[in-house]
């Protein structure tokens, strides 16, 4: 049977991660988040005291850094030059420097070569910014997915309160208008709803609703119209 590329695109805290590994579970299909390997190298650089106004610098750090995803249980981990960082990239800190990284043309280029090569081969549920639009503009399935600010500042906020974290949920909202003028307005590979990707709404949905909407529009090889296009 073919495997396919699901590609999955979207702002920040619009459930992306969830529900990409929800889809790939279904499906039998490995989960790439690619989101994670910019943190990755974002957090690399931080640690190594690597200047982030520096491109060159950056360029030069992603060329010699290897990152990989490792499945352990029915937990994804994220390795960077065979380190466990998957808790450490999700760090406020982190999140705030890793726009300046991506932003980055070489950072990039390299790093989309790395995605392309995990997905070439299909089977892969694969999540971010631009994977319709940029790292895997021919994906046989294209979604993006939004939801309101206020709905996606209140999952961020859950999700860390129930990781045990103190958090502030104004500082959360802030941080999400942030990222998403950041995102939208980048000016390599910004973030954008692919031409032939089919957006989903899911301020009134819940995570497994729009999981079990994608999973069911792959199995039945129902593919995003015009017409659906035109509604958006």
């Amino acid at each position: 049977m073919k495997k396919f590329i699901i590609a999955i695109d979207g702002p920040a805290g619009a459930g992306k991660s969830t529900i990409a590994k929800m889809v790939a579970r279904r499906m039998g299909y490995v989960y790439i988040d690619t989101g994670a390997m910019y943190r990755a190298l974002t957090y690399i650089a931080i640690i190594n005291r690597v200047d982030l106004r520096s491109g060159e610098d950056l360029v030069k750090l992603a060329e010699r850094t290897k990152i990989e995803f490792e499945r352990v249980d029915d937990r994804i981990r994220v390795i960077i030059d065979g380190m466990d960082v998957t808790k450490e990239i999700r760090d406020e800190k982190v999140s705030e420097c890793t726009n300046v990284v991506a932003s980055v043309q070489g950072v990039r280029k390299i790093l989309r070569k790395m995605q392309q090569k995990m997905g070439k081969k299909g089977g892969v549920v694969m999540e971010g910014r631009d994977i319709g639009t940029c790292v895997f503009p021919s994906a046989e399935f294209k979604f993006y997915l939004d939801a309101s600010p206020e709905e996606r500042a209140k999952r961020r906020y859950k999700e860390l309160k129930q990781k045990g974290e103190k958090v502030d949920y104004g500082r959360i909202e802030n941080s999400i208008a942030r990222r998403d003028y950041l995102d939208k307005t980048r000016g390599i590979n910004p973030l954008k709803q692919a031409k032939d990707a089919l957006m989903i709404d899911s301020t009134d949905m819940t995570l497994a609703e729009v999981a079990n909407f994608i999973v069911n529009r792959v199995k039945n090889r129902v593919k995003v119209n015009a017409r659906e296009i035109r509604k958006q």
